[in-house]
């Protein structure tokens, strides 16, 4: 009875270690930092992601519920101009550091709702990635790169590739 009793004990012990040890490995990556920043307009009809790729180049893309325009065909992007984008049109907007804007279907998703709504930028209100910033206007959403002077503005109504 009492190597039965140590028995279970032993496996209770063990089975804990393992899971605190899951827990420190899946836990450290999370710990990396990141650049990552998702927003919505205060309206809800415009959502952004701003990252740093792999390589080091800050980006932006963002996409509009509702829109009244169709983006031109000739404006899309690459295959992984920026992690997610896989090179098919769509009426999302994209900027990477040192590049062009462009349009393109990115796989990610932004619209979440209750707790998994990310935060609203207010209008008024701006957020930067290495030399990309994001600027909320009641008008729609400017992102910019300072290094080369590139830029996209989207709103309901329109959109803009500098």
């Amino acid at each position: 009875m009492f190597t039965e009793h140590m028995t279970k004990a032993m496996t209770r012990a063990l089975i804990a270690t393992a899971a605190l040890a899951a827990t420190v490995a899946v836990a450290s990556p999370a710990a990396a930092e990141t650049d990552r920043f998702q927003f919505l307009t205060p309206s809800g009809n415009i959502g952004c992601q701003m990252d740093t790729a792999p390589d080091g180049a800050a980006y932006a893309w963002c996409k509009v519920i509702g829109h009244t325009w169709a983006a031109a065909p000739e404006s899309n992007c690459q295959k992984a101009y920026l992690p997610g984008a896989i090179g098919e049109p769509t009426d999302e907007l994209q900027l990477r550091q040192g590049s062009a804007a462009c349009t393109g279907f990115v796989m990610s998703q932004l619209f979440f709702s209750g707790e998994y709504a990310p935060p609203t930028l207010a209008y008024g209100q701006s957020h930067s990635v290495g030399s990309i910033t994001c600027d909320s206007q009641p008008a729609g959403v400017t992102c910019t790169d300072a290094d080369t002077g590139h830029f996209f503005r989207i709103s309901r109504e329109s959109y803009q590739i500098g």
